[in-house]
């Protein structure tokens, strides 16, 4: 386990209210330098929020986050600049290709022109993409679009990356690719923020896992002391117990056997 001394990304007290729904309930947490922290829970536990709050897509009702040290109130725009964000929705061009969104998203950030198309040329051989790299980003699939929109998110060398269900969408050999591609920005000290619904892979490559029930942290640790603490298998065990889910999905498991009976 990575011993580290600051803080990438630190939670104060952060809340986001949609009219009366409490979507994120005053969570607080830290996020070591050069670390992969895992942001899991169940769906509509406010994990998306938290991530367009921490890179200022929506505002926070209350609270507040630094990012680098630079706070998210105040410095987001600085901010935006040393961070690189894969969410669901791409925000790139259907009528561009490939190369040509990579090229506007560089000239974006200022990545000088040599620079940027060494950057190019190296992530559209590790994402496989160098065969459609002139194909338009409309005409692509759902897992090659997922590709690019990472790929965009890594042109500018960016200090802390946001990953929302990075892999949703790949094949396996694609997501495999992925997850290798994590581990090996993470060794270059990249701070990654990853959420995931896929547990397994959370259990492979986070250092620390923060679980979020209803808009509230529940826990915060290491995925071997939640497998411990719970007396699991394996963190998916412990999420389920953490999160609840578990009598869920043994009501679940009685109606279905009582469906075949």
């Amino acid at each position: 386990m990575k011993q580290q001394n600051h803080h990438s990304i630190e939670v104060i007290h952060l809340k986001k209210y949609y009219e009366t729904f409490l979507a994120v309930d005053d969570i607080s947490f830290n996020v070591n330098k050069g670390e992969i922290f895992g942001f899991l829970g169940p769906n509509g536990a406010g994990k998306t929020t938290t991530i367009k709050m921490l890179t200022g897509l929506v505002k926070p009702s209350d609270g507040t986050a630094t990012i680098q040290g630079k706070d998210i109130r105040k410095q987001i725009v600085e901010i935006k600049k040393i961070i690189g964000v894969v969410t669901e929705d791409s925000n790139l061009y259907d009528e561009l290709s490939v190369v040509d969104n990579l090229q506007f998203v560089g000239q974006l950030y200022g990545v000088p022109r040599l620079e940027r198309q060494r950057k190019i040329e190296e992530l559209l051989k590790k994402l496989e993409l160098e065969p459609k790299k002139e194909v338009k980003f409309a005409k692509l699939s759902k897992g090659m679009k997922r590709k690019v929109t990472i790929a965009a998110a890594l042109v500018h060398t960016p200090q802390v990356i946001f990953l929302d269900e990075p892999t949703t969408g790949l094949d396996v050999l694609s997501a495999r690719t992925l997850r290798a591609m994590v581990k090996e920005l993470n060794a270059m000290g990249v701070t990654i923020f990853l959420t995931t619904h896929y547990i397994e892979e959370a259990e492979q490559l986070c250092d620390h896992v923060a679980i979020l029930v209803n808009g509230r942290i529940k826990t915060v640790d290491t995925p071997t002391n939640l497998i411990k603490a719970t007396k699991s298998n394996n963190l998916e065990e412990a999420f389920i117990e953490l999160t609840g889910l578990k009598e869920e999905i043994m009501l679940v498991e009685k109606e279905g056997k009582m469906s075949n009976v």
